[in-house]
């Protein structure tokens, strides 16, 4: 399958053409990176000296429409635009969007959290919710999901099956991303020396942009009210998000509700339950397409806590995108990814 990656010389680009490099059903057609066209893909991204001599291209529409699959890899906004001013070209293909632009349902979130025009939804590409992996296969244009909103969901999901027993409206989010999160654009937050021995938090007061995609994506099977409230943290390293959750439950032992995670998850390939006592870490996952996930109930206050982690250009991004490519075209959905870290 030839493959065309629009948005190539960000980080998430950069993920997805090593990850297409040794996909044995992927080979990439074209690397596009408008601001960075005719520079060779090894400058940008240093990983491919020997495998990868070509350069990025700007958008033309013939590498759109000579691509059997594209990956959109823009910042957020862009997206929207570029299909809706090229339409043509692009209809018919299949398509996956690592941005947020067709993500949200709602016009009213869209304006609230991103502004500017909201143009429409796609079918979400979170496999691991339940009857996502049907919708999935099936569609033509996936929406990627963020990568704060892939840790959180997936470890609220198998709780929605405790009807009453567990309060969905004072879900409580505390979560640290590395500094790929926020992309590969010059910001002076961002440099090692203002990073380094520092932790700190950003978008307070439930202001993240995450915050109605969460909502969205478990009210949709949840099928009644979910209301969250999130502080995201920046940690000082390049990749890797850690997630903890904590949500009111009642009558609920450690025991049932450790179980309960292992038979929600027992299936899933991408997703580990941890031994008890052991707690996820970032730089276990780094290079997978994994999600560590563990659970404890505090019985002083009645609250489950959940802790998960993943790479945030891995599960929370690329590799995402390649399981959910893998399922679009009827492959294998791990072809091309692995559940081992790179520590």
């Amino acid at each position: 399958m030839k493959v065309t990656v629009i948005g190539a010389s960000g980080y998430s680009g950069g993920e997805l053409l090593r990850l297409i490099d040794s996909h044995p059903e992927l080979s990439l057609h074209q690397a596009i990176a408008h601001s960075n066209a005719g520079e060779p893909i090894s400058a940008i991204h240093p990983q491919f000296p020997a495998t990868n001599r070509g350069a990025f291209e700007r958008f033309a529409v013939e590498h759109v429409v000579s691509a059997d699959l594209i990956f959109l890899a823009l910042p957020h906004g862009e997206s929207g635009k570029l299909i809706h001013e090229h339409e043509s070209s692009f209809a018919g293909k299949k398509i996956v969007d690592l941005g947020a632009d067709f993500r949200l349902n709602s016009a009213a979130a869209w304006e609230r959290y991103y502004g500017g025009k909201h143009h429409g939804s796609w079918q979400y590409g979170l496999a691991e919710l339940p009857g996502a992996r049907t919708k999935i296969a099936s569609a033509k244009r996936v929406a990627n999901p963020g990568c704060y909103a892939t840790a959180i969901s997936l470890a609220i999901a198998p709780l929605v099956s405790l009807a009453n027993k567990v309060d969905l409206t004072d879900i409580v989010v505390t979560a640290a991303s590395g500094t790929t999160g926020a992309g590969r654009s010059a910001k002076i937050n961002l440099i090692g020396s203002e990073v380094m021995n520092s932790l700190s938090a950003y978008k307070v007061g439930g202001v993240h942009q995450h915050t109605p995609e969460i909502e969205q994506a478990i009210q949709g099977f949840a099928q009644r009210q979910i209301a969250l409230s999130f502080t995201p943290f920046l940690a000082p390293l390049p990749r890797g998000i850690l997630a903890a959750i904590s949500i009111p439950i009642e009558n609920s032992s450690p025991l049932e509700i450790r179980e309960m995670f292992l038979a929600h998850y027992e299936k899933e390939r991408f997703i580990h339950v941890l031994p008890e006592g052991v707690w996820p870490q970032t730089n276990s996952l780094i290079g997978s397409n994994s999600v560590a996930i563990q659970v404890a109930v505090d019985e002083h206050v009645g609250r489950v806590a959940i802790v998960s982690a993943i790479d945030n250009l891995g599960k929370g991004a690329a590799g995402q995108a390649i399981q959910n490519a893998n399922l679009m075209f009827g492959f294998d959905e791990a072809t091309g990814l692995t559940t081992v870290g790179v520590r």
